[in-house]
């Protein structure tokens, strides 16, 4: 149910920052009501340009208060636990606040408005949480937004977890398929894969009797297939650091996550490449049109190439690159494959390869042929960090486990760029960004983007 719980802490970002306006305009009005001064006389009275340029400070604050605070955590949110979270939030933004006007006393001085706002604030927000939720809850039922699951297990192991889906939408999942084993399952898919056709998210095992060889090869079905495996707890050991544990029905069901690289930390990285990308692109141009007339004039062919690539969850799409080879080299490529230097791997590489130009051999060295894959970022289908991108070829010869590879994005540098390049054995590229994907934090991806220069220019051919 990601993709539910994704809109809906999107939504409440702006909503919360809004929300926390509201309640200081509205403490702000009732301070100075005709019914609250005869009670209460006003001694010292802020203009309202001066108390709403405040507020606006204090309402960003607040929202990254509450993000440190878990606000827009990605998991599935329990109202119970909503209300003592935003109490705690509500109630720090209060206490910096209070600080602040400790500090710099002329800012402000009525604490009958503070006290106010700090209620409102709470009501308001556990109300549009409550408002939220039944709207969620209204199109689950509805059959809006569910994710595809399939259920492994014996019937009596899995008839509880079922009926609990089936039974409360609520819970986010739609059940596609029934299987007794990842036999049955994987023998259905033998005349027709209808795992993308149904859009199934999730792999749920109920048995928690499954042999170990038989739980590696569910672990390594669902990393291959880019679904999400959920399993009851006890049914073997966690295979992964990045895991979520939650309960179906009274039984335990530990989630497996590939990467942390989920929720906003997917937000966060996309932005960054976006941001990044474009700003390379405008610093670069004068670069760019370079080495565009360069290869125009120095061959023939077109300027740039779009090569066929494998992305995120074994999507196909272009990568772009300057041409460094002659024209018609991939008609070629068949010809000389046996050729090939590399045996310890899919990949495919000639040392001295008769197709590259003397201009390409230069671009490749220095890597600056990549450059327009500045363009793949920004279009989305790549990141500026990740895994190497593949042929389509190579990704269909790939052995097992290696699929993981396709979990996120492919980057135009990486973990293996950056620690050896080209001179590294296929398992030994493949292990760092496997690494890299497990491990992901911004700070990894600053430090691969920091090292890539060198590894530009220190002589190792790509």
């Amino acid at each position: 149910m990601k993709k539910p719980n994704f809109i809906t802490n999107i939504i409440l970002v702006p909503l919360d920052f809004v929300l926390v306006l509201l309640a200081a305009i509205s403490a702000y009005y009732l301070r100075f009501s005709d019914t609250i001064t005869e009670i209460r006389p006003v001694f010292y009275e802020m203009p309202f340009t001066d108390y709403f340029s405040l507020v606006f400070k204090v309402a960003l604050f607040a929202i990254i208060i509450f993000a440190l605070s878990g606000f827009y955590t990605m998991q599935h949110k329990k109202l119970a636990r909503e209300l003592p979270k935003i109490i705690t939030g509500v109630s720090m933004v209060i206490i910096f606040l209070i600080l602040a006007i400790f500090l710099q006393r002329e800012l402000f001085s009525s604490r009958f408005i503070i006290i106010l706002a700090w209620g409102l604030a709470i009501l308001y927000l556990f109300v549009i949480r409550i408002v939220i939720l039944v709207i969620k809850n209204y199109f689950l039922k509805k059959g809006y937004g569910l994710s595809g699951a399939v259920i492994l297990g014996d019937a009596e192991s899995r008839q509880t977890i079922v009926n609990e889906y089936k039974t409360n939408h609520r819970l986010g999942f739609k059940i596609v398929k029934e299987f007794n084993s990842l036999r049955e399952l994987k023998e259905s898919l033998v005349e027709h894969n209808w795992l993308l056709e149904k859009k199934v998210d999730h792999v749920i095992q109920t048995d928690s009797a499954v042999a170990k060889d038989e739980a590696m090869d569910l672990l390594s079905f669902c990393q291959e297939n880019q679904v999400t495996l959920k399993y009851v707890a006890s049914l073997f050991q966690t295979q992964s650091l990045n895991f979520n544990l939650t309960d179906i029905a009274g039984l335990p069901i530990v989630e497996i996550q590939g990467t942390p690289l989920d929720g906003w930390r997917k937000v966060l990285k996309r932005l960054f490449d976006i941001l990044i990308s474009f700003l390379l692109i405008v610093i670069l141009a004068p670069l760019l049109i370079v080495l565009a007339i360069l290869v125009k004039s120095s061959s023939k062919g077109s300027v740039f190439v779009s090569l066929d690539r494998v992305g995120s969850k074994g999507r196909n799409f272009k990568m772009y690159k300057y041409r460094s080879m002659v024209k018609g080299a991939d008609k070629l490529k068949e010809q000389m494959m046996n050729l090939n230097e590399r045996t310890d791997g899919p990949l495919f590489k000639v040392q001295n390869d008769p197709r590259i130009t003397k201009l390409g051999k230069w671009l490749r060295k220095t890597s600056l042929d990549e450059l327009p894959q500045l363009f793949n970022v920004l279009k989305g289908n790549m990141s500026l960090v990740g895994p190497r991108p593949h042929e389509p070829q190579e990704v269909s010869r790939y052995q097992r486990g290696y699929k993981k590879l396709l979990t996120i994005k492919p980057g135009m540098t990486g973990m293996a760029q950056v620690s050896g390049r080209a001179n590294l054995l296929f398992a030994e590229e493949a292990k760092l960004d496997i690494f890299y994907i497990e491990n992901w934090s911004m700070l990894l991806d600053l430090i691969i983007l920091l090292k890539t220069p060198k590894a530009m220019f220190r002589g190792d051919q790509a």
